[in-house]
Parts: C-alpha cells; structure tokens; sequence
C-alpha cells in the first residue's frame, strides 16, 4: 500500500519501484505484476549465497506486488500539490512502520533485503556499501527505463532508516523486561533498568 501511494503522490519513487516501473513501461505488465516478477529473480540469486527464504520472504514477494496493484485500483490520483506532498509522506511513514513490523516478525527477510545481506557475508564489505550500491544500480536502471525519480525519491532515500530503527524499537517484542526478539528467543539474564542493550 505504500508503494501504492507513494506513486500516486507523483514526485518520485523509491528506488526499487523506479525499476519495477520502468520496466512496467517496457512490458505492459502491471507494477505489481512487475514487483512479484522482480522479487522472484532477485530470490534466485539467493542460491548462490546460499540464503534461506522464510514465510516472510515468500510473502513478501507475492503479497506486496498484489497489494500494490489493488491500492492503485481503489485509489484515484491525487492533483494538487498540497494533497501530493502529505501524500507522499504518508507513504514513507507507512512504509517505514511496515519495515518494522515484518522484521520483528522474524520469518524472514524479503528477497531485496536478503540478497543485501547475503552479499554483506560473502564479500565481507559493509552492509551500508552493499546497499548502497544495490539501490544505486537499480536507480540507475530504473531512471534509464522511464522510472519516476523525483523529490520522493530523495526524501525516501533520506527518511527510510531513522524510521525503520523508529519503528524496529516500537515493535520489538518485550516480555517481563527480557529483551525478546522476533522469534520469540530470550535474553539468558535479566536485564538491567539501565543497561544499554535494554535501552
């Protein structure tokens, strides 16, 4: 739904659904025909880095390409500038809290996001260069395809982290103080009211 809305808004998108645009463009597909296609070619080259899909990943790749194309159905596009730009917004919150909310699930990465981490272990480079250097190959590609890149770009590029790790905290999962992550696992000792890791 936020990739939905964030193309309604029309001042860019992120640099994924640039691609997934741009080659919506060349095929006739629908975006989120383009988005599921996308998402499987990308698990494939998982195998290689030996990753293992989980519940999450497979849902990821059918679910959001499907509620991507049902969004855009129901919602008109949005004229005005002022109705745009909160529009856009919206979106990146949304998609922010959505990041956070299926990490903390644990069951699974999404292929775009695993591939990064697979790539992260296998190189041993740093997953802020890997991911750099994914999003900037394929907004490099998507913009040569006829992607929307735009002020929404940026301001996605820019906003995107802080509110994951927002929204990574909101949903952390907690139980009688232990620090409890998404698979349910404990932390072996009690935790502290002033210790770091609590915090």
């Amino acid at each position: 739904m936020s990739a939905a809305l964030q193309l309604r808004a029309g001042l860019g998108l992120d640099p994924w659904d640039v691609l997934h645009q741009g080659i919506a463009r060349h095929s006739g597909l629908s975006i989120g025909t383009v988005c599921i296609v996308v998402g499987a070619l990308v698990l494939l080259l998982w195998i290689p880095l030996r990753q293992r899909p989980g519940l999450g990943t497979v849902s990821n790749v059918v679910v959001i390409g499907l509620a991507m194309d049902a969004t855009l159905r129901l919602t008109p596009a949005p004229g005005p500038l002022w109705v745009r730009v909160p529009l856009l917004v919206f979106a990146v919150v949304l998609c922010g809290s959505a990041t956070g909310l299926y990490i903390t699930a644990a069951f699974g990465p999404g292929p775009r996001d695993g591939l990064m981490t697979g790539l992260h272990r296998r190189t041993g480079r740093s997953v802020r260069l890997v991911r750099t250097c994914i999003e900037l190959a394929v907004l490099a590609s998507g913009f040569f395809l006829g992607g929307s890149v735009g002020a929404g770009t940026v301001f996605y590029a820019v906003a995107i982290g802080p509110l994951s790790q927002f929204f990574l905290r909101v949903f952390e999962p907690r139980r009688a103080g232990y620090p409890v992550t998404g698979g349910g696992a404990r932390h072996p000792e009690p935790v502290p009211e002033g210790d770091p890791v609590r915090q």
